[in-house]
């Protein structure tokens, strides 16, 4: 679901060039999907546009009461796992979400850097973990557009343990799944309430993305440390090492 505007609370600590990243101190590296590895953009458009176009036409409505519509239902569900469900919306507006978001998957794309990023990361001793709340037939489409998962050694969805990943079972199930040690793990993710549970949980390395959606303003409010791009937190050999398209990194 789209990242809402002014969620967090403080203003963001934007990693500086000079301080190194303690990568030292980091055993298993925990990537959020949207916003974080792929643009925001296809899931802001498609729920709050695509969908609610052809919601309305499918259901004979006008344009504006649709969209009101799906605001209320979305606001109802926000923070459960249903907010991230096809399967539930689907069934819940009588439509094929699936289906939908193929009709944009072209929309779909990568953002700057991740591919050098996981690259150098899958080359390291560290474990690489997908770790995203998108339902699985969401997360089909997606891998099968990026082939991200190429470099993950898991991928995991909050939907295999029926709890998103604000809620503590989450990470608790997660633990008893894949055992590792919460204090020597990354987490990047763009959404606060998920840094908030993580860092209840325990992890002892969290990052925010200051611009999930390439098409919207730099975000100003969060109370977690935020990059732009994985370039800045990545050792300066790797940053200038070949692309994995073989395109010079810049």
């Amino acid at each position: 679901m789209p990242f809402r505007p002014g969620e967090g609370a403080d203003t963001i600590a934007p990693m500086t060039p000079s301080q190194p990243f303690p990568w030292s101190a980091i055993d298993t590296v925990l990537l959020d999907m949207d916003g974080t590895l792929l643009d925001l953009y296809f899931d802001n458009h498609f729920w709050q546009e695509h969908l609610p176009r052809r919601f309305a036409e499918h259901h004979g409505r006008e344009a504006e009461a649709a969209r009101l519509e799906l605001e209320q239902l979305f606001a109802e569900q926000r923070g459960t796992l249903n907010w991230y469900c096809l399967d539930y919306w689907s069934q819940r507006l009588e439509i094929d979400i699936s289906e939908l978001k193929r009709e944009v998957q072209h929309l779909i794309a990568i953002r700057p850097w991740v591919e050098t990023f996981l690259g150098w990361l899958h080359t390291s001793e560290r474990q690489v973990w997908l770790v995203t709340n998108a339902h699985r037939k969401s997360l089909e489409i997606k891998l099968e557009c990026t082939g991200i998962d190429r470099w993950c050694d898991q991928v995991i969805s909050s939907h295999d343990f029926q709890a998103p990943k604000e809620s503590p079972v989450f990470w608790e199930q997660l633990q008893a799944a894949y055992p590792f040690d919460p204090a020597r793990a990354l987490l990047i993710d763009d959404t606060p309430s998920v840094l908030a549970a993580a860092q209840r949980y325990g992890i002892g390395h969290l990052l925010t993305l200051l611009q999930p959606d390439s098409r919207q303003a730099q975000r100003e409010r969060c109370e977690f440390p935020g990059i732009m791009h994985f370039d800045e937190i990545m050792p300066v050999a790797a940053r200038l090492a070949p692309r994995p398209d073989g395109a010079a990194a810049s």
